[in-house]
């Protein structure tokens, strides 16, 4: 690497690998980068591959909490409020185990279209920004990562649209993904796939600036404190970083995310009025307070760990497995 020590070199490995394997179901994050080395012998389709794989088993694992979120985000209010016991009750006894996972297959269709877009998008918006160098700075992959996500979300929106309907939909309402589609399609039209698009849009930004801004914060401080001349934090260390930092990312974006859900939804809910952002913001903070914008925010932190543990182990036997070579 230009002008990097090895102790540099090997945290920047490290620290792309960790984007690599994290996966908590959501899809805002900055993409990997992939060393000229990788991208010659084809070693970066297997990261993805082996990412890819260790997503869909981590969300279909957590996908009971997923599910409730949604349906926190959709159905809880001030006057009727929904735990996290009670929504498992009401799910088991609706539709029985089997609906606790409810929409995880659209969820993890859309992995691998996601991710090809979200990668091709990165390294064409890197040759663009005028960047020659294999790892981006931190300001540039802000600004790479932030537009590969919008045009990753763009293309496969329309699926974000179906998992929401699936994983909103009662017992026989619908046969499969495709049957849910034709019925969207046949009621609402086109435009019913972009609903809650614009907030989904803008809530990249500060999910992306602050999850980079975080976590690069955590690493140097831990790197200033403990570092030495052959120290380096570890894949543990960037993994709670990692965490972390997304946390506080989902955390900022949260509202966005729940307005964007309720958009989804809006006509699954029988005379419930059909608003803009705007406008469901204010009817949101109006009707339930400020504390109304964050239902739904237990279960979806309560999924983070698990997600990550079941990711990380999953891909180190993935690796082994596609004879991908450790960074």
């Amino acid at each position: 690497a230009r002008g990097e020590t090895p102790l540099t070199c090997h945290l920047t490995c490290t620290s792309l690998f960790i984007g690599q394997i994290f996966d908590v179901g959501e899809s805002l994050m900055v993409p990997d980068e992939f060393t000229a080395e990788e991208k010659k012998t084809g070693m970066w389709w297997r990261h993805l591959v082996a990412g890819g794989a260790a997503g869909a088993v981590s969300r279909t694992c957590t996908a009971p909490l997923d599910r409730l979120k949604v349906l926190m985000q959709v159905h809880a209010t001030r006057t009727n409020s929904m735990c996290i016991a009670g929504g498992f009750t009401h799910m088991i006894r609706e539709g029985g185990m089997r609906s606790l996972w409810r929409g995880n297959g659209m969820n993890v269709i859309k992995i691998a279209p996601e991710s090809a877009i979200k990668f091709m998008a990165y390294e064409q918006i890197k040759r663009l920004i005028g960047s020659n160098q294999e790892t981006l700075g931190i300001l540039e992959r802000f600004v790479a990562g932030s537009l590969a996500g919008a045009i990753a979300q763009s293309s496969i929106y329309p699926m974000e649209v179906l998992k929401t309907r699936l994983a909103l939909r009662k017992t026989g309402q619908f046969s499969g993904i495709a049957d849910c589609a034709k019925h969207i399609f046949r009621k609402e039209g086109m435009a019913a796939f972009y609903k809650g698009y614009i907030p989904n849009l803008i809530g990249i930004i500060p999910y992306a600036g602050i999850d980079l801004a975080v976590y690069e914060t955590l690493k140097n401080s831990w790197l200033q404190r403990y570092a030495t001349d052959s120290a380096d934090p570890g894949v543990f260390v960037l993994l709670a970083c990692g965490t972390t930092s997304s946390t506080c990312g989902q955390l900022a974006s949260y509202p966005l995310a729940l307005v964007r859900t309720r958009m989804q939804a809006q006509a699954t809910i029988e005379g419930g009025p059909q608003m803009t952002m705007s406008g469901l913001f204010k009817h949101i903070v109006k009707t339930e307070g400020v504390f109304g914008l964050y239902r739904g925010l237990a279960p979806n932190f309560m999924k983070v760990i698990p997600a990550v543990s079941i990711s990380y182990v999953v891909y180190e036997n993935l690796k082994i497995s596609l004879g991908v070579v450790s960074r």
